[in-house]
């Protein structure tokens, strides 16, 4: 598995601008894919976006045209560029990789969390 470190997240008016970013380190060489998921107070934790190491990206539907999710194969990083941000935004984000490995004897598939960053959109 991997450990995940997210960086950037805070407060932001309305239409206004966030980056959020994350790094793995340990067995990145296993990562499929990347991705950020967001709990708001007492929902579930729902899928934001994610980024295949082919740079393939999924979005949910309430964030297409505002956010951008970029990975980075050699620096095993992800950021997700959140424009037009709305009160509906307002949640824990959190970093996601997917990942495992395949031999002829078995294979392995493995999910690792970030600890979450704040991102608060507030007047």
């Amino acid at each position: 598995q991997v450990q995940l470190v997210e960086s950037g997240g805070g407060s932001v008016q309305p239409g206004g601008s966030l980056r959020l970013s994350c790094a793995a380190s340990g067995s990145t060489s296993e990562i499929n894919s990347m991705g950020w998921y967001r709990q708001a107070p007492g929902k579930q934790r729902d899928l934001v976006a994610t980024v295949t190491r082919s740079g393939s990206t999924n979005y949910a539907a309430s964030v297409k045209g505002r956010f951008t999710i970029s990975g980075d194969n050699a620096k095993n990083t992800v950021s997700l560029q959140m424009n037009f941000l709305q009160r509906e935004d307002t949640a824990v984000y959190y970093c996601r990789a997917e990942g495992g490995i395949t031999t002829p004897e078995k294979t392995e598939r493995w999910g690792s969390w970030g600890q979450g960053t704040q991102v608060t959109v507030s007047s």
